[in-house]
C-alpha cells in the first residue's frame, strides 16, 4: 500500500527549478491533482516568518524539498557563504515548520557532493563524513550534510516522517545553462553549440578531462523521489539499514552511465555536429576525480533508471536550441 495517496496536498519547494519542475511533471501525470508550487518572489525560503505563514495557511500533507542554491565549481569556488548559508536557511525553515505543522510525509533532496573526496568506490551510504570533502563544493555539501541530519534528527527525536535522496550529477530538460554556474554537462552542450554557430576553430575546456562523472536525467530522479514516497519507510523491518543493522534514513540514487569528462565532451561535441578542436585547459580544477554512487541499497526496493545517456542528452541538446531560438538564455 502507497505511504501517500493522490488526494494529499503535495507542496514542490523549488517548482521553478530543474529538479522541482521534473517532479511537478511527473506528479501531473500520475494522477496527483493537489499540487502546490510557489515561485521566489511569493516566498522568500530565505525568511522564516514568510514560510511560517505560509505553512499556516496552506497546510500542504507532503513536502519535497527541491529548492537550493546550486552552481558548478567556479560558482561554489567564489560564493563559499552564500553557498553555506543560504542553503541551510532553505533547508531549516521547510525542515522544521512541516514538523511543527504536522506535515505527513517529507523528502529532502541532497547531492552525491556530500561525500568525502576519496571516498571508496563506487560509494556507499556508510562513507558519509568519513573523510575530507572536495574543497571546491565545500560549503554546499556542508549544507547539505546538514540537511540529511536535520531530517534524522527530527524523525529520531518527533518521530517526523522524513527522509532523505541523494542524486548524483544531474542533467536533463530545464537545466540553466549559465556559463557562470551551470554544471558540466549543460555548460558544455551551451559551449559546443555556440562555437558551432560561430564557427570557432577550438572550444576550451576545464581541468585535464580525466575525472569520471556518473550522469542521472532529472525526469528520472523525478520518478526516483515519487517512488521513495510511496513505498520507503526507513522503519519498517525490511527496509534497507546502515552499520549494524541501523535504521537509515538517507539512500543514493545513481545510474548505470559513468563517463569521464574528456568523453563526455567528445559525446556532446559529435551530437551537436561540432567539427573544431577541444582544448583541455589544466590550469583549472577539475573536482573529483571519480563519484560513482552505489545505489544497490535503492535499487533493491525496485527501482531502477530508464533514460540512456545518449536519449538524454539529445533531449538536454534540444531543450537548449529552444531556449536559445525563444532568447531565453542568460550569459
Amino acid at each position: 500500500m502507497s505511504l501517500i495517496n493522490k488526494k494529499d496536498k503535495i507542496y514542490v519547494a523549488g517548482s521553478e527549478g530543474m529538479v522541482g519542475s521534473a517532479i511537478v511533471r511527473y506528479l501531473k501525470n500520475n494522477g496527483y491533482k493537489n499540487i502546490v508550487v510557489n515561485n521566489r518572489s511569493k516566498l522568500n525560503l530565505l525568511n522564516y516568518s514568510a514560510v511560517e505563514s505560509w505553512f499556516k495557511k496552506e497546510k500542504p500533507d507532503i513536502v519535497i524539498i527541491a529548492a537550493a542554491k546550486v552552481g558548478g565549481i567556479y560558482a561554489n569556488n567564489n560564493y563559499p557563504a552564500e553557498f553555506l548559508l543560504e542553503n541551510i536557511k532553505i533547508q531549516t525553515n521547510l525542515i522544521e515548520l512541516s514538523q511543527k505543522n504536522d506535515v505527513k510525509r517529507l523528502l529532502f533532496l541532497g547531492s552525491s557532493c556530500i561525500y568525502p573526496k576519496f571516498a571508496n568506490q563506487p560509494i556507499s551510504e556508510e562513507e558519509l563524513m568519513n573523510a575530507a570533502l572536495e574543497k571546491t563544493n565545500e560549503s554546499y555539501a556542508i549544507a547539505k550534510i546538514t540537511g540529511i541530519k536535520l531530517v534524522d534528527a527530527f524523525r529520531k527525536q518527533y518521530g517526523f516522517d522524513g527522509i532523505s535522496l541523494m542524486p548524483t550529477n544531474l542533467y536533463g530538460y530545464g537545466d540553466n545553462y549559465n556559463l557562470m554556474n551551470s554544471h558540466v554537462v549543460p555548460a558544455m552542450i551551451r559551449r559546443f553549440i555556440e562555437a558551432k554557430n560561430t564557427l570557432a576553430e577550438s572550444v576550451v575546456c576545464w581541468g585535464t578531462g580525466s575525472p569520471l562523472r556518473e550522469l542521472l536525467n532529472v525526469d528520472d530522479l523525478a520518478i526516483a523521489c515519487i517512488f521513495a514516497l510511496e513505498n520507503w519507510d526507513p522503519s519498517n523491518k525490511g527496509a534497507p539499514r546502515i552499520n549494524q543493522n541501523e535504521e537509515l534514513t538517507y539512500l543514493n540514487v545513481g545510474s548505470e552511465d559513468e563517463i569521464s569528462i574528456r568523453d563526455l565532451a567528445s559525446l556532446i561535441s559529435d551530437l551537436v555536429g561540432y567539427k573544431g578542436s577541444i582544448i583541455w585547459d589544466e590550469n583549472q580544477p577539475d573536482g573529483t576525480p571519480r563519484k560513482k554512487l552505489n545505489y544497490e541499497k535503492f535499487k533493491s526496493m525496485g527501482w531502477n533508471t530508464s533514460i540512456e545517456l545518449s536519449l538524454g542528452l539529445k533531449q538536454t541538446i534540444q531543450d537548449f536550441k529552444i531556449k536559445l531560438n525563444k532568447g531565453l538564455l542568460r550569459i
